[in-house]
């Protein structure tokens, strides 16, 4: 349900896009080079157990890129609130942040660098999983990652090499909390969190090498990433260290696709109450996440190649997805997040429709929010369904 009437200018914007859901999608052209347009998403939540019976708008974005021989840049900014899960804020539009904005120059085909707010090359690329809801490596700061800084691409055959320093995690945004980012970064904890903590991430290093090959019948992608960054108390002063890495595979056959993931990761905070725990935070709540465990993540799917209903049904795909966070603190509960959904199109809509399992995870099935990562919440499985139909112009 809707729970508060959206503004004028919200409202006449949604007027402008829906009326456009009937033709192609669009993005406008502003010259040969430099493209803006955006997104409109609306959500569905079903969850009969904690009677959660919500349908509403979930973000609104608007974006730009620009591309030309030599340079390229994009942006992307995105808005939410009034509307479930965001119902506690007055007006849409109470909590907005930036996604990336960052500017490139590519020295050839084989390489580029990109400046900015940019995404850090780790694991599994872009993401890990077929879910919109990701894997638990986006709750541990692995997945989806933005920070500000430099990344250098450069591919040699069938080698691809990432490299990056980022030297501060995304500004800020608007909304009621210390986690007011897109991406979920270390953040001083908000007054409510239990046995929080205030760190922040600084002077991040990445390395990301993969090959491409062919396994079998199987067009193949494998390999390693490293991660090292300061991570700074403001209350001892003093700096502690993240180290992580990750061993992936990606692979094609026909419409199926398959990938694979472990990570290691390992976090010393100099908190003034031990290292086991670290709060981080992002999409307007903040969260203690366990500072040391093993990412296992696993995804299968197959996309048809076929459209049907003379093209008005396309890019249909089904996956089904696992993926658990092992503490090494043995006092501490893993957490677990199983997924099967389906995408698809109809004409300009794009729709995701997922049955949600989680177990400890903040996110899903009314856990402990600010302590299922860490200690652990309920220790039992919770669902809920989800759908997300989006309109991108």
């Amino acid at each position: 349900m809707l729970y508060k009437r959206l503004p004028a200018r919200i409202a006449g914007l949604l007027l402008l896009l829906l009326s456009g859901f009937s033709s192609a999608a669009f993005a406008v052209n502003v010259t040969d080079h430099w493209d803006v347009g955006g997104a409109v998403r609306f959500r569905a939540d079903q969850e009969s157990r904690r009677n959660i019976h919500n349908i509403g708008i979930d973000t609104v974005m608007l974006s730009t890129a620009y591309k030309s021989d030599s340079w390229m840049g994009a942006a992307s900014y995105r808005w939410y609130g009034a509307q479930y899960p965001y119902h506690y804020t007055e007006h849409f539009g109470d909590i907005q942040f930036l996604q990336y904005a960052w500017i490139g120059y590519k020295f050839n085909a084989e390489r580029e660098l990109h400046v900015g707010l940019n995404k850090v090359p780790f694991g599994l690329q872009p993401l890990y999983s077929s879910s919109f809801w990701e894997t638990l490596g986006n709750l541990i700061g692995m997945e989806d990652v933005y920070m500000v800084g430099v990344k250098y691409m450069q591919s040699l055959g069938d080698w691809h090499l990432q490299t990056g320093y980022y030297a501060r995690p995304m500004w800020p945004g608007q909304g009621t909390s210390n986690g007011t980012t897109y991406s979920v970064v270390v953040t001083p904890a908000d007054p409510g969190v239990v046995g929080g903590n205030r760190n922040q991430e600084r002077n991040l290093f990445v390395g990301r090498l993969a090959r491409d090959f062919v396994l079998g019948d199987w067009k193949s992608e494998a390999g390693v990433s490293v991660l090292g960054s300061d991570l700074y108390n403001d209350d001892t002063h003093r700096n502690g260290r993240r180290y992580s890495y990750a061993l992936h595979y990606a692979g094609q056959k026909d419409g199926w696709g398959t990938k694979l993931q472990y990570a290691r990761q390992d976090m010393a905070p100099k908190n003034p109450d031990g290292e086991q725990v670290i709060t981080v935070g992002g999409y307007d709540g903040t969260f203690n996440m366990a500072t040391r465990g093993n990412l296992y993540v696993g995804d299968l799917s197959y996309r048809l190649a076929d459209s049907y209903f003379g093209g008005w049904l396309s890019n249909v795909k089904f996956y089904g997805m696992y993926s658990m966070y092992e503490k090494s603190n043995p006092d501490f509960r893993n957490s677990q997040r199983f997924t099967l959904g389906t995408s698809f199109s109809v004409k300009p809509l794009s729709i995701y429709i997922e049955w949600l399992n989680g177990r400890n995870d903040p996110y899903i099935g009314g856990s402990s929010y600010t302590q299922s990562l860490a200690a652990g919440g309920f220790d039992r499985w919770r669902s809920k369904l989800y759908m997300n139909i989006a309109y991108y112009f």
